[in-house]
């Protein structure tokens, strides 16, 4: 019999607040944190979900001393501070980073590469700062990147190398990405409306996550996480990469269908069973048409369903662990968030989307992410 694994606590940093709490509120009374912004000189403004670095700056200096720290680094520290004082950090403890992009931002005007632009640099310096004792282990896939950190820290528990798993998630607003981006000609010219018949493209955001994630289902009853103690089950992962093209999702939903159906058949659960998916939902045109073809395949069209875009942008290697934990908070409060900005339909199969928040009994989460790469994943999380 496999090891059951659970996520058990968990915190993020957002433009819409500093803990779940105020972004769970935020949610409830439909704020974004999408406006318009401007990143390059000479560039016009641009819709993003960027946030305020003196709010920024003046939550960090409240809780750490030390300022060697690039922005990035500080909302790393800032989530996974409040778990790292609720759990211990052992020998058999496992650090997990996922992002796409981490400090590249310490490229800008440089002709070699600084030590902190690497990936797993970044990985050690927060992993040093908390006192992790094992080899961090960094995620860093696309835009699935916070999903598989997830998944990762499920199956190296399960094999037996590690007892738990603190998982950390973030990308920040650069203007390499949005030079790259603008590149494909992706940026919307308005806030993003995933799978809306007048959508215009994505809108690039900016966040950091934390989950801490165990073999043991353990419960506690403090005032951190919605009041409540909590546990949810990964049931189930899975991540095919359909290999279509670089940039352009699979026409047919290949590997995301086959992610999805992996990731049920593992968690043993039906589509009748599946209470609430939380999308990608880019607001691309190809990306929704292609995740609405791979629903409908695998029976899932009825399933209501959202994408947390319109509210934080695509935040990156940030966005799967950040709609996870939305998706388990809203398992916790018996509430579907509405899939913000959406009207009207503009796939070209049907789906469940969710135009109001609702009350709802969800006991079996579906979350999904697809990138760059033609890379797919899916989780499927239950809650205890």
């Amino acid at each position: 019999m496999r090891k059951e694994v659970y996520i058990t606590d968990y915190n993020c940093v957002t433009p819409l607040g500093f803990d779940v709490a105020s972004n769970w509120n935020a949610l409830l009374q439909g704020k974004s944190g999408v406006a318009k912004h401007k990143v390059i000189e000479n560039q016009e403004a641009f819709y993003a979900s960027i946030i305020d670095s003196e709010k920024l700056e003046e939550e960090f200096n409240k809780n750490f001393d030390n300022q060697d720290f690039t922005r990035l680094e500080k909302m790393f520290l800032l989530s996974l501070k409040p778990l790292v004082e609720r759990h211990n950090i052992t020998e058999e403890t496992a650090f997990i980073l996922s992002t796409t992009k981490g400090n590249i931002s310490l490229l800008k005007n440089k002709v070699t590469v600084p030590e902190g632009a690497y990936l797993s640099s970044l990985a050690q310096k927060i992993a040093d700062f908390f006192g992790f004792k094992t080899k961090p282990i960094v995620v860093s896939n696309a835009c699935v990147s916070g999903v598989m950190a997830i998944a990762v820290a499920k199956n190296m528990i399960q094999a037996g190398r590690y007892k738990d798993a603190f998982v950390v998630a973030g990308d920040e607003i650069s203007e390499f990405v949005i030079s790259g981006f603008n590149s494909f000609q992706a940026i919307g010219s308005e806030p993003c409306k995933p799978y809306d018949k007048n959508r215009s493209g994505i809108n690039i955001g900016e966040a950091t996550a934390a989950a801490f994630i165990t073999g043991h289902c353990e419960e506690r009853s403090d005032e951190a996480i919605s009041n409540e103690s909590f546990s949810f089950k990964i049931s189930g992962d899975s991540a095919i990469n359909d290999a279509n093209h670089i940039s352009g999702p699979s026409r047919t939903g290949d590997g995301l269908y086959a992610s999805i159906k992996n990731a049920m058949t593992e968690a043993q659960v039906s589509t009748e069973q599946i209470n609430f998916i939380s999308a990608h939902g880019t607001a691309t045109i190809y990306n929704d048409e292609m995740e609405a073809i791979a629903f409908n395949r695998m029976e899932l069209q009825n399933v209501p369903l959202n994408s947390m875009k319109g509210f934080y942008g695509h935040c990156l290697g940030a966005s799967g662990l950040l709609e996870s934990i939305i998706s388990m908070e809203s398992a916790l409060h018996n509430t579907l968030i509405s899939s913000k900005n959406f009207e009207e339909m503009g796939v070209s199969q049907p789906l469940h989307i969710i135009k109001e928040n609702q009350p709802a009994e969800i006991k079996y989460i579906l979350k999904t992410a697809s990138g760059f790469g033609g890379c797919n994943a899916a989780i499927v999380l239950e809650k205890c």
